[in-house]
């Protein structure tokens, strides 16, 4: 391994534009794609990303000759050192004023003109020439990305060649949106579970996940490995609540803490409209909807159940009419057309058939979950037997609406009258396969892009876990503060992720030669730089030190309900 003390290069051409040339002086194996390095000229220290390397001649005979085949070894060596040689190209993206050598005459000068350490600010100009370059050292790295040591730093990786633990913010984290991509396979759930247990544990902030495949709550095993992976109620007990999808449902063969209903009279007109497209409903719905609210009000879906469709009755003098509960008979005194109306009842069958959607559920679990949010808990909606696209979409937007309505009220309370009202907990929604819900088509109709665009003001953000995000509506894709990215092998997966980025022609081969399950690609506003980092292993040792914590004794009366 190199001596990070030692130069490995020095700058020879480059421009903030262009990027820097740097001529290596080390074999070209001991520095790999996306090396962070730091380059040193006089008072400034200047931070990169390596992005390519790139093979030159003094003269392209040199090149194209093989010399070791017909000259002596050590000749051939010596010749190739002068007129072979490789250059980085390094992306720069930080520098930072150091000063003068504190042992100089000029330091106390300095130092009075600088009270303040100076902290690393965005790249604006470029080193001078020859200006030696390094690999980071540790304490560079802990300069730039913080310590695991330090208040709301979480550590997430390693550096590649360097070994160092590189770390995230979670407090500017969770200040905006924030997506975690990668293809199928890449360990996408895994680097979920890694951040997940880091938010839980620092604490700031509450987190719904909304679980599809049963995969974050309760233990498992490994499809590859064979191996025990921790669930989050095993990692962080009863801070972390599981909610189960229908009445006497399991998940992992185990009871969760509660379970979900919907009642019938919390369903509104615009959760169906969602269900556009997985229900093939007509232009005609919006109509239907509001003519049976306007019969029924908030029993409109109950009532709509309930009528029979095609079903007539003979009349004393022997005419075929629509029977008093038909939807045709509904639909000739409301004024609405009857095909409309018994179209969009056969349709709906497959919601009046869901189990978990009820008349009056057993409890108001859907209040029980926002009183646990607010409350300092974390939630797991697990969706146990229910896994269709249909119940995912139906019930993660109708469930994120009433969160919505709650933290608006409560931050509006907040701001009318902070004395009797706290701030509110801020809150983190984990969505799985976010393409379904955020798409173009969709993400105009659902509460989970309003959230991306206006709730931070809330105290509301997303965490969106896909493997396409190429899919995702790129208004929202714009509003990701931060966006971690194992390997994509499609372009346009790519170009999504790296979307509105400086540098990102530079990265876009980054991600695509990432080690899948190992190597993760982090841009945006919880770090100050991109970075690429090996990611941490989901493994026992993990399971030590995140349930480690020693708690205070504030945080055990609170969690023992008191």
């Amino acid at each position: 391994m190199h001596d990070n003390n030692q130069p490995i290069g020095y700058v020879v051409s480059g421009s903030l534009k262009n990027n820097l040339l740097v001529r290596l002086t080390v074999p070209p194996q001991q520095v790999q794609e996306g090396s962070f390095v730091v380059v040193e000229a006089g008072d400034w220290q200047f931070y990169g990303l390596v992005t390519d390397l790139q093979l030159g001649a003094t003269d392209p005979r040199f090149a194209d000759e093989q010399s070791e085949a017909r000259m002596p070894g050590r000749l051939a060596s010596l010749l190739h050192g002068q007129t072979l040689y490789t250059n980085l190209v390094v992306l720069p993206a930080l520098m930072l004023e150091r000063g003068p050598d504190p042992a100089s005459a000029e330091y106390p000068a300095w130092r009075e003109s600088h009270p303040q350490d100076p902290r690393p600010v965005p790249v604006k100009t470029v080193p001078s020439h020859h200006a030696p370059v390094r690999l980071a050292s540790a304490g560079d790295v802990a300069e730039i990305f913080g310590s695991p040591n330090e208040e709301g730093m979480f550590e997430v990786g390693r550096t590649r060649e360097q070994n160092h633990p590189l770390c995230i913010n979670l407090d500017r984290l969770v200040q905006r949106s924030s997506g975690i991509f990668g293809a199928t396979g890449t360990g996408k759930s895994f680097l979920t579970r890694i951040l997940l247990a880091g938010l839980i544990k620092h604490n700031r902030t509450s987190v719904l996940v909304f679980d599809m495949h049963n995969e974050y709550a309760y233990d498992d095993i490994a499809s590859d490995t064979r191996k025990r992976v921790f669930g989050l109620k095993s990692l962080f007990g009863a801070q972390v609540q599981v909610a189960a999808l229908g009445r006497g449902g399991t998940v992992r063969g185990q009871a969760p803490d509660f379970h979900l209903e919907i009642a019938e009279s919390d369903i509104t007109p615009a959760d169906i409209e969602l269900l556009t497209r997985e229900l093939n409903l007509k232009e005609t719905t919006p109509a239907t909807l509001e003519a049976l609210v306007t019969t029924f009000g908030r029993n409109w879906f109950h009532e709509f159940k309930h009528m029979r469709s095609g079903a007539m009755i003979e009349t004393e003098d022997g005419k075929k009419v629509p029977a008093p509960d038909s939807v045709a008979a509904w639909a000739n005194h409301a004024g609405v057309n009857v095909m409309a109306a018994e179209g969009l009842h056969s349709k709906l069958g497959r919601l009046f058939n869901k189990p978990y959607i009820v008349e009056k559920p057993a409890a108001d679990t859907v209040s029980e979950i926002v009183r646990a949010l607010a409350g300092r808990k974390h939630v797991v909606l697990s969706f146990a037997d229910y896994e269709s696209d249909l119940d995912y979409l139906f019930v993660t937007n109708l469930l994120t609406r009433r969160i919505r309505a709650a933290w608006e009220e409560m931050t509006n309370q907040h701001r009318s009258h902070p004395e009797q009202n706290p701030e509110p907990r801020p809150l983190v929604i984990a969505v799985e396969e976010a393409h379904k819900l955020l798409n173009r088509e969709m993400a105009a109709q659902t509460t989970f892009s309003t959230i991306a665009r206006e709730m931070r003001k809330y105290f509301v953000t997303l965490l969106i876990i896909d493997q396409r995000p190429s899919q995702i509506y790129d208004e929202v894709m714009s509003q990701l503060g931060t966006r971690i990215s194992g390997w994509l092998g499609d372009d346009a997966d790519i170009a999504a992720v790296l979307s509105g980025l400086a540098g990102r022609d530079e990265l876009r081969g980054m991600l695509a030669r990432l080690q899948p399950k190992e190597e993760v690609l982090i841009l945006g506003q919880a770090v100050p730089m991109p970075i690429m980092v090996r990611s941490r292993r989901y493994d026992e040792r993990f399971r030590q030190e995140i349930s480690g914590r020693q708690f205070s004794a504030d945080e055990l009366i609170r969690q023992l309900g008191f």
